[in-house]
This record gives C-alpha cells, sequence and structure tokens, in this order.
C-alpha cells in the first residue's frame, strides 16, 4: 500500500519526518538541503572561467605551436563544453515528479553528467594523448616565444583557482554537516555536478602544472620531446579523471545504495512512529542528487480492519515523504513469519 495521497506534496527545505523538527545532519551521508543553488553557482562559476581559458589557449598554441599548449587547450574546450551538460543535468533533474516519473527525473543528472565525463574523455584525453604522440615524432622547427604562454597558463590557474574553490567551499560544507572528510564525500556523494567540477578543476590545475614544467624542460633542453610528453602527461590525466566520472555515474544510473549510516536513521525515523512494532525489510537507493526511493514492510501494532491499516500504512508513508531526501516511500505490511531486521 502506498502514500499516493502524498506523491505531489513539494519537499520542505528544512523540516523533518516529524513535521517540523531539523533533521539530524549527522546522521546520514547527504546534506538535507540538496546543495542545489550552491551546485549551479558552481556550475556557471566552472563554464565562465573554462570558456575564458580555453580561447585564451587556443591562441597561445596557434602562436607557439606548443603541445601542451594544444593539450591545455583541448582539456578547457572540454571542460567549458562538459559545463552545458552539468548545467542540463541540474535543470532536468530539478523536475518534480509526475505520473510518467513516479520516481522524479532525479537520475537526469547521471546521465547529463555521464555525457560530460564522456566528452572529457574524448575531446580532452583522447585529442591530447594523440597530438602528443605524433609531436614526439615531428621536429621541433624553429624555436617560438613562450612568454604568452607563461602568461596565458598563470592566468588560467588563477581562473581555474577560483573555480576549484568555489566547488571546495561547497563540498566542504557540505562535507561538514555528513561528518565526512572532503575528499571521501566528493566520492561518495550523490550530487554528480559537484563531484564533476571538483574533479576537473583539480586536474585542471594539475595540468597547468605539468604543461608549464613540459614547456619549460622544452626550452632548457631544446628538445621538443619535452613539451610533447606534457601534452600526453595531461591526456593520461584526464582520462583517469574522466574513467572515475564516468564509473561513479554508472553507480548511480544502476542503483547506488545508500550508506549504512543514511540506513541507521531511516530505521530509526520508521521505528520512532509508535504504530510500528517491527520492520521486516527496508531497501533505499539513490534516484537522483540528495533523492531516495524508500520500500519498507512492517509488522503494525493491533489489529485493525483493512480500511484502518490502508489509511496507517498511508499516513506513515507521508511522514516519511515529508523529509526533504525521501523522493518516494513505499510502506507494506509483513508476512507473520517474516523475522526483524537490524540495521
Amino acid at each position: 500500500m502506498t502514500s499516493d495521497a502524498a506523491s505531489s506534496r513539494a519537499k520542505p527545505s528544512s523540516s523533518g519526518p516529524e513535521g517540523g523538527r531539523e533533521p539530524d545532519e549527522n546522521r546520514g551521508s547527504e546534506p538535507a538541503d540538496g546543495g542545489g543553488n550552491a551546485s549551479m553557482v558552481t556550475v556557471l562559476v566552472a563554464m565562465v572561467a573554462n570558456a575564458v581559458i580555453a580561447v585564451a589557449k587556443t591562441v597561445v598554441a596557434l602562436i607557439t605551436g606548443s603541445a601542451s599548449m594544444v593539450a591545455e587547450a583541448a582539456h578547457s574546450w572540454a571542460d567549458a563544453g562538459n559545463e552545458v551538460f552539468l548545467l542540463l543535468a541540474e535543470r532536468r533533474s530539478s523536475q518534480p515528479r509526475d505520473e510518467a516519473h513516479p520516481l522524479g527525473y532525479g537520475r537526469e543528472a547521471y546521465v547529463w553528467s555521464m555525457f560530460a565525463a564522456f566528452g572529457l574523455f574524448g575531446a580532452g584525453s583522447i585529442v591530447s594523448i594523440w597530438h602528443g604522440l605524433q609531436s614526439l615524432t615531428e621536429s621541433s622547427g624553429d624555436e617560438a616565444s613562450y612568454g604568452w604562454a607563461y602568461a596565458v597558463l598563470a592566468l588560467a590557474f588563477v581562473l581555474e583557482g577560483a573555480s576549484f574553490l568555489q566547488a571546495r567551499r561547497q563540498s566542504e560544507t557540505e562535507a561538514r554537516r555528513v561528518g565526512l572528510h572532503p575528499l571521501r564525500f566528493i566520492a561518495d556523494t550523490s550530487n554528480p555536478t559537484l563531484r564533476a567540477v571538483f574533479a576537473e578543476d583539480a586536474a585542471a590545475l594539475v595540468g597547468l602544472v605539468i604543461a608549464a614544467a613540459g614547456i619549460g624542460l622544452h626550452q632548457i633542453t631544446g628538445d621538443a620531446r619535452w613539451d610533447a610528453a606534457g601534452s600526453i602527461l595531461v591526456g593520461l590525466l584526464l582520462g583517469v579523471v574522466a574513467v572515475f566520472l564516468i564509473s561513479r555515474n554508472r553507480d548511480f544510473l544502476v542503483g547506488q545504495a545508500v550508506s549504512p549510516s543514511l540506513r541507521a536513521t531511516a530505521m530509526e525515523r520508521l521505528q520512532a512512529g509508535p504504530e510500528i512494532e517491527r520492520i521486516t525489510f527496508l531497501h533505499l537507493e539513490f534516484v537522483g542528487p540528495n533523492k531516495v526511493f524508500l520500500v519498507a514492510a512492517v509488522d503494525l501494532v493491533g489489529d485493525e480492519t483493512e480500511a484502518a491499516v490502508a489509511e496507517r500504512l498511508n499516513d506513515i508513508s507521508a511522514r516519511i515523504e515529508d523529509h526533504v531526501l525521501i523522493e518516494r516511500a513505499i510502506i507494506t505490511l509483513s508476512r507473520p513469519s517474516d523475522p526483524a531486521i537490524s540495521v
């Protein structure tokens, strides 16, 4: 028996399932506010920074012919394009559920974030590695002035750093609420846009250092293979980040279970109701950023008529769905022979 009557309610931003009580953030694995507005700001900051950097790197790459600068330009164009996918992920996943999508549109975030990760792999990693390998076999030609290359790399480091600081601030704020280290939070969070911006900006900062080192060693030694090696290393770095992002989005698309701490919190909230005698089944999985689908089988106190039992199950579902993390709650009856479960 489900809580269809509660399916169209808007989620409150601060009330817990007990109606008005603040949720205990440190007991779960996700921030209760969802971080939607903060994620949108993070993506917009990253998109503007990457677009400006991509243009500057492309101009310098054409002037110098540096393989590392070509890799960096490809990286920034890939990142700028990816931010469009991440904006789509934020917009489409925030749509309220309807009859066609009873669990909401939350998984759209992982679909569009997956496209962004494939874009990083294709337009960033493969292009950089291919160009680096090609440059290894080419003659170095006339020496070019790399003053503009260093200037653009420095500017890019400042802009990428600003974008990374925005992503880090958001991750630290949300990680603090759930008692996790920021890096662990980034790996585990159900918010794919925050994870993507954080990982891509971190990779961008490391890539800038690699590119500067490749160009510098080329100038010092006169051997253009150092520059080509820089391009290859940047490509490999982007490939590792892309594979990580693809893997995490795949995990959530196929059904990522919640953390043990969030499961324990759900058990406690169900058992807090005086009408529930025991819980024999509990399933929770993410169906979007900070959106959880809950299915539970419970044994109710007393022996009431079918109509009364249906009403009580509906009330329990409605109470659980009032929590900002719960997208949909389905509560049904246990069989008499089913054993109670523990956390």
